[in-house]
């Protein structure tokens, strides 16, 4: 599938080395279909390792997909330089007016604070509004899951005794949702948080449908709307090394951590992570865009169908 971005985008090289199809801007505009218009709120802190695990993630289906960066105007980003981002990026309210077919709206390491007090919570909350009308289906990734459930539904997070931290394993609970098509009746996931939704809470509420859930992890995988909102409480997109990563950054910062569970052979976080999630990480993304974005927006119409 090509995936249509900037041609200048760091990511695109690293894209193209590993032979997944990137479309210059020339070669889309000279093409007689209609592309996927997906929408990326990207609220990590390292936003070019996000940018990268996202397009790979959804750079497996056969469809043109344009991505669109997005940013929040009501935070200054610490740790992505301001050229990169007003390069690439767009803030909401240059597209508020537009329609997408769908959105990702990415985890954030503020889970810890109530969502009152993040200083981008009065924007955020106008974006989810917003998709509610000019979005076919949005995907809440990990914090994003958990700020929706809240903002949506009115289900808050609470705080664990410690950080879950690892690759869990999950079981499907209902194989006729499109959306786990194709799944392992128990597959691997990683998770790296401090909250958690309880999936007693989420149960609570008819509106709401669990997916996919741990014994370890809880509520994995949500849906309600039919699909237009969709909750993924953990990081099917991550790389390899990305717990890795995490995990001797808060070492050296002298932070309580354990190694993350399940992910170094033999536990010894000197051998290189074996990466057991990266298969049902693609189905879950090829699932969303093509039974909750591509076949339900019309072809002359980006957006929601209501």
């Amino acid at each position: 599938m090509p995936i249509r971005v900037q041609n200048d985008l760091p990511a695109k090289e690293i894209l193209e080395q590993e032979n997944i199809f990137v479309m210059d801007d020339h070669r889309a505009t000279h093409q007689d279909i209609r592309p996927i218009r997906i929408g990326l709120l990207n609220l990590m802190p390292l936003k070019e390792d996000t940018e990268l695990q996202i397009l790979r993630s959804l750079s497996n289906t056969p469809l043109q997909i344009d991505v669109v960066f997005i940013n929040v105007s009501s935070h200054e980003s610490k740790n992505t330089s301001t050229s990169h981002l007003n390069k690439f990026y767009l803030p909401f309210n240059e597209v508020k007016d537009q329609k997408f077919d769908g959105f990702i709206i990415t985890g954030a390491p503020v889970e810890q604070m109530p969502f009152e007090e993040v200083d981008y919570w009065e924007e955020l909350t106008q974006i989810m509004e917003w998709t509610k009308t000019n979005v076919t289906s949005t995907l809440h990734l990990c914090w994003g899951a958990q700020a929706a459930l809240y903002y949506h539904y009115g289900i808050n997070k609470v705080p664990l005794e410690k950080k879950l931290f690892g690759v869990f394993s999950h079981k499907v609970l209902n194989r006729k949702i499109p959306l786990v098509r194709g799944f392992d009746d128990v597959f691997l996931a990683p998770h790296s948080r401090h909250t958690d939704v309880p999936a007693e809470k989420i149960r609570q509420d008819g509106r709401i449908t669990i997916l996919a859930e741990s014994k370890k992890a809880g509520a994995f995988l949500s849906m309600a709307q039919d699909g237009r909102q969709i909750f993924v409480m953990g990081h099917p997109e991550y790389d390899r090394v990305t717990l890795d990563g995490e995990y001797k950054r808060d070492l050296a910062k002298g932070l309580p951590i354990e190694i993350p569970e399940n992910y170094y052979p033999d536990n010894d976080p000197q051998n290189r992570p074996l990466l057991t999630w990266r298969a049902h990480g693609n189905n879950l993304y090829t699932n969303w865009l093509n039974y909750y974005v591509y076949q339900v927006t019309p072809y002359n119409m980006i957006g929601t169908p209501f």
